[in-house]
C-alpha cells in the first residue's frame, strides 16, 4: 500500500531536543484544510490509499478531524495520526478521532519514567499523558503503534522502555535513530550517541518484543549493526509514497531516502545487504565517521 505522509503544521507543545522539523516552527505556516484536502486529491489519484498525518503536533490543528473525515470520503483505508501522544490523554478526543475515521494511533514515547521522556521533551506532565493517551486508545480498540527516537539521554533505558510499552500492550513499537538536523542538529554534541555503544541495549529492547510476538523495528540503523534482527529493520517495510513537506511535495520518500537523506560509501558495495540497506542518515558520518559500518560477508543467521 502506498502512503502520502502530510505535514500539516509545525506548531508543538513539545521543546524536543532531538526535534528534525524544529526549525521550521516559527518560519513555516500550517497547511489550510483546503490545501490538505488538495494533497489528498492528489496523491489518491496517483493510487495511493494510506496517509498520516503528522507535523508538527497534528493535534493542535484545528481541521485535524475534517481532514480525516475527507480522506476517508476519498477512500482511504488506512489514516494513521503521528503525534506526540499528549492530546490522547483526552479520551472524548481519542473517540472522535476513531469516529471520524482513523485507524492507526502513532503516539511517541522516549523513556521508562518521567524524568527521562520529560529531559527529552521539556514538557512537564507529557509522560503520563502519553501514558494515558496509549491508555485511552487502547480501551477504544484502536491499533497503537509507537515511536521512540534514540539519543545518548535514553539509550541505556530502551530495554525499560520496551518493558513498559508491551505493558501498555501496544501493538508495534519503533526504536529511531536520531536524525541530525533541526533542533537537534543544534544539540548534536550533546545528544547523538554513537550508534555502536547503543545497540546492545537497542538489541535488548528487541528481544522483550520479539520474545513476546509484538512487532517492533529500528530505524536509520544499517544492517551491518543488525546482524540477527535484519527481520526489524524498518527501512524493509517503511510505505513508499510521497511526502507533503513544508512548502515542497516530494513524490517518493522512499527515492528521497536513499538517494539523499542516506548515504553508502564505496565500501558498502561488498555487503550482502547493499541492494536494499539504505545506510545511515547522511549527517551521522559527519559527526563519528564509518569505522563501526563494516560489510557483512557471510550470510545472516
Amino acid at each position: 500500500m502506498k502512503r502520502v505522509d502530510i505535514k500539516i503544521g509545525f506548531n508543538c507543545n513539545n521543546r524536543c531536543d532531538f526535534c528534525a522539523q524544529g526549525d521550521k516552527r516559527y518560519k513555516s505556516k500550517q497547511k489550510s484544510l483546503t490545501e490538505i484536502k488538495q494533497i489528498l486529491r492528489t496523491a489518491r489519484a496517483s493510487g495511493v490509499s494510506g496517509v498520516v498525518f503528522t507535523g508538527g503536533e497534528p493535534t493542535l490543528h484545528p481541521g485535524l478531524i475534517d481532514a480525516v473525515k475527507a480522506a476517508r470520503a476519498m477512500g482511504y483505508v488506512s489514516v494513521q495520526v503521528q503525534t506526540n501522544g499528549r492530546h490522547f490523554a483526552y479520551y472524548d478526543y481519542c473517540a472522535g478521532l476513531k469516529s471520524a475515521g482513523v485507524t492507526e494511533m502513532g503516539p511517541s514515547l522516549h523513556g521508562s519514567s518521567p524524568e527521562i521522556h520529560e529531559g527529552l521533551t521539556n514538557a512537564p506532565g507529557s509522560f503520563s499523558e502519553v501514558v494515558k493517551g496509549i491508555l485511552n486508545c487502547k480501551r477504544l480498540g484502536m491499533y497503537v503503534l509507537t515511536n521512540s527516537v534514540i539519543t545518548k539521554k535514553n539509550y541505556k533505558d530502551l530495554p525499560a522502555l520496551a518493558k513498559l510499552l508491551l505493558y501498555l500492550k501496544v501493538d508495534q513499537y519503533q526504536l529511531a535513530f536520531i536524525h541530525i538536523i533541526g533542533t537537534a542538529l543544534e544539540n548534536r554534541a550533546g545528544i547523538v550517541p554513537l550508534k555502536s555503544d547503543a545497540m546492545p541495549f537497542i538489541r535488548r529492547a528487541l528481544d522483550a518484543g520479539i520474545k513476546k510476538g509484538v512487532p517492533c523495528y529500528t530505524e536509520a540503523i544499517p544492517f551491518c549493526l543488525m546482524k540477527g534482527y535484519e527481520r526489524c529493520v524498518a527501512e524493509r517495510i517503511i510505505p513508499e509514497g510521497p511526502v507533503a513537506d513544508a512548502g515542497i511535495y516530494v513524490k517518493s520518500y522512499g527515492d528521497w531516502r536513499r538517494n539523499q537523506g542516506k548515504l553508502k560509501r564505496k565500501e558498502c558495495r561488498s555487503c550482502r545487504w547493499f541492494a536494499i540497506c539504505e545506510g545511515p542518515w547522511r549527517e551521522y558520518p559527519g559527526l563519528y565517521g564509518w569505522d563501526e559500518f563494516v560489510p557483512v560477508k557471510n550470510k545472516a543467521g
